[in-house]
């Protein structure tokens, strides 16, 4: 019998508490109170495993059955929440070498929690049996990585970032088939997990070290 791939709940954690505190810095950031910064957050470290699960029929999802995360998700968001609270009643301004450490730390953060979900969602795909592939895999990858984070933007009234700037679906895309294709390749679970998760990794390095972005065509409106 193949070896469990005992990365996947370490994973899952992970990505919990980095997506989790992306939403809950962008409801800080959008005046919500303190519900919506809960909500906020565990749609964005949930959301993505929900539209997965119901992709291949696993219902309820997930996030339902077994509610550590979002209780994890939402212990994440009040921590922020309380944070920031008490540095604006206190009026403590936050000095500018701490905010490029905070964007740092949130970069390296969103970055895991992108590497950890996109492998997670290719390892769920293994579940339909006889029916997967690697277009299906990678699909899967994909939209766990990066489906919370859409519906985050969508409820924060905003593009989603995932359409207008920076290597990050490609990032997850990249990272998704190389584990999907190790997979296929017969090389055992964990080897294949950890390929797929530093391939995100990487590229989201490489594309914020050097500035990369997808082209487009700039209307000239606001």
């Amino acid at each position: 019998m193949e070896q469990t791939a005992f990365f996947i709940p370490l994973m899952d954690l992970i990505g919990t508490i980095a997506f989790a505190l992306s939403g809950a810095v962008l409801a800080i950031g959008r005046d919500m109170d303190i519900f919506g910064v809960n909500i906020l957050a565990i749609v964005t470290a949930t959301g993505g495993g929900m539209i997965r699960d119901t992709l291949i029929g696993k219902f309820p999802p997930v996030m339902f059955r077994n509610p550590f995360y979002v209780l994890i998700s939402s212990i994440t968001a009040n921590c922020c929440f309380v944070f920031f609270f008490f540095k604006a009643r206190r009026k403590v301004a936050i000095p500018d070498n701490m905010v490029r450490v905070y964007a740092k730390v949130f970069f390296w953060f969103d970055t895991l929690g992108l590497a950890a979900f996109s492998v997670d969602g290719v390892y769920a795909g293994l579940s339909v049996g006889r029916h997967k592939s690697v277009f299906l895999l990678t699909f899967l990858g994909v939209m766990t990585g990066v489906g919370g984070g859409v519906l985050r933007d969508l409820l924060a009234n905003q593009m989603p970032v995932i359409l207008t700037r920076n290597i990050y679906a490609c990032a997850s895309i990249a990272g998704a088939l190389v584990m999907a294709f190790c997979l296929e390749g017969g090389i055992e679970r964990n080897t294949a997990i950890l390929a797929g998760f530093f391939t995100v990794i990487l590229i989201r390095c490489m594309a914020h070290r050097f500035k990369w972005n997808l082209p487009k065509v700039t209307s000239g409106r606001r």
